[in-house]
């Protein structure tokens, strides 16, 4: 059973969102996506500055297994990328929560739809 953590908000894509008290939303894959995608080997993260749509693509993730579109979970601008995670992608497969990938400020009054808490997460992941 993959590890779900209470205190973050989910996409149906296995991404996670944890928004800190300035508003930031930093962004990862879940410990259900990296079990699945098996040994990751490269991460292609947004730019900084770039502007991100829910919902669409913004970056891969490849694994010795296969190559996996990453999504914004929000609308807003990429304000962070996390370079540990270009320089030791396999990092993620060790701790999925501690490895951000990117951090986006929201756009005023664009709302987080769709995020599902952690109990609805596991109903997601348990069902396939």
């Amino acid at each position: 059973m993959s590890y779900v953590p209470t205190d973050l908000r989910y996409t149906d894509e296995h991404e996670w969102i944890r928004t800190g008290t300035d508003g930031i939303a930093t962004v990862g894959i879940t410990d259900h996506a990296q079990k699945n995608l098996g040994d990751i080997v490269f991460f292609e993260l947004p730019d900084v500055g770039r502007n991100v749509e829910a919902g669409h693509p913004v970056g891969t993730v490849e694994s010795v297994k296969a190559a996996s579109d990453l999504y914004s979970p929000l609308t807003g601008e990429v304000v962070e990328v996390n370079p540990d995670v270009v320089d030791e992608p396999e990092a993620v497969n060790s701790d999925p929560y501690v490895m951000w990938l990117f951090k986006i400020r929201p756009k005023k009054g664009a709302s987080p739809n769709g995020l599902l808490d952690a109990k609805a997460y596991q109903k997601l992941i348990a069902e396939g």
